[in-house]
């Protein structure tokens, strides 16, 4: 059973209103009044009064002050509670860290960012860091020995908190923010808000692993005042999650940026040459042992450097709310299911491979892409037009992808599917024969053949070769027939965790 911690809780009257400001831990400077919304500041037994915090954004999380779980760490099972909130905004969208209080009397982070969480704790640098600025994009550092990539680097702004806090940068400031990710799934975050800059590290979890009770109830989702009129047609548009940054038009198909809010100026596009989503928006389907809904869908084309052959495939993108999201792509060679790393793969120096917790996987394909078409909702800012450098690999385990933006790298990693799984899923046997692909095979050969057979193999091949290159009067690149991404365009949330 459970023991209390050892620390002894503080209690003062808000000087705003009066109402009673507990503070559990020592470590916690600032709380924001739960009845009057002040910003107090603790100085001894005194409390002072910052000013009035900002309205939360309502993302509909189902974490809420006063939760409660376990989290394992160095072994063994500490009990912690959810004990305030931070809501940070860059230009890719929103995240929380809520403030965690061990049952140990030590404070943590716990990272929710668009259905993906991260627990963190945190570490000391062991060096003089550099300035935000010299962490390039897809480069490696080293932190205290050990190694990692450059995720994300860019500027955050506090929005908004709620509770107890460890730490409260200035409202409305921006600050500079840095993510690290390395090999083995490890997350590192540098907040540039403090001097010297605070670090964090830790890794991805499952909220059905930390056995959360005091969850917010699923049936409290009010969804009142979503919904507004297309500023191209006017017609009716629902947003059916909270989350959502870009919503497309069911009437004339134009993507709406919903940056401002729903009461907000709303900033529309047209799209012509309309691609139709062989599953509809809306479609619930499991997969994985995952119940998924079909929230959004982008066509997007690809073009490998230096040949002028387009190939195209599409993605949809499927929500559920404690797992979050991920892609199911649909191109020529089959079905797949990816989702975001958490860790950072590391590619060779030639590019030619990556090793992703411990499994190498071969580069197949490394071309340019672009988003041609969109339909539904999606957690960021999606565009016609927008393009990312991206590099397929492949294994006889799974898929693993790398698309960079310049703000961003983001892998991701998943698995094939078979036609029928995906035809069966969404229930939609009727539409097999259209859904049939490429159904999934060995990325490498069976151990079944002979080495006699492989021999034959090699030679018919070769001569194949021989014959063509004579046939051919140029050494042009060759025609990516598959045509399809292993990944889907992620770039949401905060960008980190």
């Amino acid at each position: 059973m459970a023991t209390e911690p050892t620390q002894r809780s503080y209690r003062a009257p808000c000087p705003g209103c009066g109402a009673p400001v507990e503070f559990r831990s020592a470590q916690s400077t600032h709380a924001v009044c739960g009845y009057c919304q002040s910003t107090v500041v603790r100085s001894g037994d005194v409390l002072q009064r910052l000013g009035k915090m900002a309205e939360l954004f309502d993302d509909h999380s189902p974490l809420q002050l006063m939760a409660s779980g376990r989290i394992t760490l160095d072994g063994k099972e500490i009990p912690f509670t959810l004990i305030g909130r931070l809501q940070y905004k860059t230009e890719a969208g929103v995240w929380t860290e809520w403030s965690a209080f061990l049952q140990d009397g030590t404070l943590a982070s716990l990272g929710e960012d668009n259905g993906a969480y991260v627990f963190t704790r945190p570490m000391e640098a062991g060096r003089e860091l550099p300035e935000a600025s010299r962490f390039r994009i897809g480069a490696t550092t080293a932190i205290s020995g050990k190694s990692y990539s450059v995720a994300f680097s860019g500027s955050a702004t506090l929005i908004s908190a709620q509770g107890e806090l460890p730490k409260l940068p200035p409202l409305g400031q921006p600050f500079d923010m840095v993510e690290l990710r390395s090999a083995d799934g490890e997350v590192l975050s540098i907040d540039y808000g403090h001097t010297p800059p605070h670090l964090e590290r830790g890794r991805a979890v499952l909220l059905e692993d930390l056995k959360l009770t005091g969850l917010k109830d699923e049936s409290a989702k009010d969804e009142k005042g979503r919904q507004f009129n297309c500023p191209h047609c006017g017609a009716p548009v629902q947003v059916q999650l909270s989350t959502t940054k870009s919503v497309t038009c069911g009437s004339c198909a134009s993507i709406i940026s919903l940056d401002s809010g729903v009461g907000g100026e709303l900033r529309s596009a047209e799209q012509d040459e309309p691609v139709r989503p062989i599953i509809p928006l809306g479609s619930k389907g499991q997969l994985q042992g995952v119940h998924w809904q079909v929230v959004g869908f982008q066509h997007r084309m690809g073009v490998e450097p230096g040949d002028d052959e387009h190939f195209g495939w599409s993605e949809y993108l499927l929500y559920n709310q404690k797992r979050g999201f991920a892609f199911l792509v649909d191109a020529e060679d089959g079905w797949s299911m990816v989702r975001p790393t958490t860790g950072a793969p590391q590619m060779a120096a030639s590019g030619r491979s990556a090793t992703y917790l411990g499994t190498t996987y071969q580069l197949k394909y490394s071309y340019e892409a672009e988003t041609t078409y969109v339909l539904g909702e999606f957690y960021w800012q999606v565009t016609r037009g927008q393009k990312t450098s991206n590099r397929d690999f492949a294994s006889a385990k799974g898929l693993l992808s790398m698309e960079q933006t310049p703000n961003e790298v983001t892998w991701s990693s998943g698995d094939k599917l078979a036609s029928d799984t995906v035809a069966k899923a969404f229930k939609l046997e009727d539409k097999k024969d259209v859904l049939q692909r490429d159904d999934p095979g060995p990325f490498v050969a069976k151990s079944g053949l002979g080495c006699g057979t492989i021999i034959i193999i090699a030679i018919v091949i070769i001569i194949l070769l021989i014959l063509l290159s004579n046939c051919s009067g140029s050494s042009g690149s060759g025609y990516r027939s598959s045509g399809g991404s292993f990944g889907g365009y992620s770039s949401g949330g905060g960008g980190h965790k």
